[in-house]
């Protein structure tokens, strides 16, 4: 079965125009610049005329929760909410329970996987004091990469054993290692004093004061400079500060062995904003002051920070109503991250082209995701296609996620996500989804 893709205004690779696609199954088989003189006998024709079509987004940070805390999230749900948002494909986090810090427990994901998600997938494997070995062993083909949290893990994975972290650096050659850079020693010691200091009525902001800058420098310094002793290929998760700016280069990202990714969180939302939201926006690292956020906007465009992942972190809202210090980090935000970005570039803080290279093309190339992340002939036919001329009003019964708040209710955006296709199947178009789940492991 073919389908044929006519249209549309086509954002990829750098350049914006009229494209028509041919897609024969599961690829794409041409594209061209003007209609074929003839198509296949059995080809299904979609006029996607006045929409704006663009590769499919690769969210290469996101929580599902599934298994062990389906009660916040599952993949079920989040997948959906995600092929909603135009994502495509994702690269989950290991923070369940039991987390996937054992090849068992990443068998049993994939398998979980396999039934329930409407986007394609991969997922991280944890690394402990204790797991060293069993991380280096694991192929790229089993798992997108390794998660490394130096602050703020769940669980058993916070490592703070050096001897691990060298062995880790100085061996692993294969596969990504995505940081959560926090000092945790700066952390617990802004906790234990803010603890004695207010026993009650605690503000929200004060998530700023105990997260601060200096603990993201001080844990990204290391982590970088790790990273430039042995040549190994890291990925800094959710940059936060203008300082850690200092630390990361706009070189051509196939020059770059560290990365850097922000979430559409922290370029949306500031520290002023606790005010309003509260524990809503309470998430590691924390929101930092406007000036850091309109920073982070900045390195976007001169190539400084590579990536735009969600960290899409779901939990019961009933939790996130807990006094401050009872409160988990974590907001849902994968329905609405490319709603966000695109607000953005209506705005001027992002072209259209870079916007792309953020959410497709640069989390492929950098995760080497095979033949996805660019419209290319013999590429998957994963896309998305966005209406720019229809609003999107965020209400509590349009939300997807199975927590059913976002810090995000209440906005209105000035694009829709229209129609988006998974593996040349439509997924999701005008609010219904596919019955079948057409999704692989990538």
């Amino acid at each position: 079965m073919h389908k044929y893709l006519k249209g549309a205004l086509v954002v990829n690779e750098g350049e914006t125009k009229p494209l028509n696609i041919l897609v024969e199954g599961k690829r794409i088989k041409r594209i061209y610049e003007n209609d074929p003189v003839d198509l296949p006998t059995d080809t299904e024709i979609m006029d996607f005329k006045g929409l704006v079509l663009l590769p499919g987004v690769i969210d290469t940070h996101v929580h599902f929760r599934q298994p062990g805390l389906e009660y916040k999230a599952d993949m079920f749900t989040e997948s959906k909410a995600a092929v909603a948002g135009g994502v495509t494909t994702v690269l989950e986090m290991p923070n369940t329970k039991p987390p996937t810090t054992t090849l068992e427990a990443l068998q049993n994901k994939l398998s979980i996987a396999k039934d329930s998600m409407f986007c394609n997938y991969s997922f991280f494997y944890g690394l402990t004091n204790n797991n060293v070995e069993q991380a280096l062993s694991v192929r790229r083909n089993q798992s997108c990469g390794i998660k490394l949290f130096l602050g703020s893990s769940t669980g058993n994975m916070l490592v703070e054993d050096e001897q691990v972290l060298h062995r880790l650096f100085s061996s692993e050659k294969e596969k990504i290692i995505s940081i959560h850079c926090e000092d945790e020693s700066i952390i617990r010691d802004n906790t234990v004093m803010y603890k004695n200091e207010h026993t009650e009525n605690l503000p929200y902001d004060v998530h700023t004061l105990i997260r601060t800058t200096e603990a993201c420098y001080k844990s990204t310094s290391f982590a970088i400079n790790l990273a430039e002793r042995y040549h190994t290929r890291i990925n800094i998760t959710h940059i936060s500060t203008e300082k850690e700016l200092s630390l990361l280069s706009s070189a051509n990202i196939n020059d770059k062995f560290i990365t850097a990714e922000v979430t559409p969180m922290h370029l949306w939302f500031s520290s002023e904003d606790f005010k309003q939201k509260g524990n809503l926006i309470k998430c590691n690292p924390s929101l930092k002051t406007s000036k850091d956020r309109d920073a982070l906007r900045k390195a976007l465009r001169e190539d400084k920070i590579d990536i735009i992942a969600t960290d899409h972190a779901p939990h019961a809202l009933e939790e996130k109503k807990q006094p401050y210090f009872l409160a988990p980090s974590g907001m849902p935000s994968i329905q609405h991250s490319l709603l966000v970005v695109l607000q953005l570039v209506r705005e001027g803080e992002l072209s259209m082209t870079k916007m792309v290279e953020k959410m497709s093309h640069n989390p492929a190339e950098i995760f080497s995701i095979k033949d996805r992340g660019f419209i290319r002939e013999g590429y998957f036919a994963d896309f998305v296609l966005i209406d720019t001329t229809k609003k999107t009003e965020v209400t509590k019964s349009s939300l997807l996620y199975k927590c059913k708040w976002s810090p995000l209710e209440g906005e209105v955006f000035d694009n829709k996500v229209v129609c988006t296709f998974v593996n040349g199947e439509v997924a999701y178009r005008d609010g219904k989804f596919s019955e079948k789940k057409n999704a692989m492991q990538v």
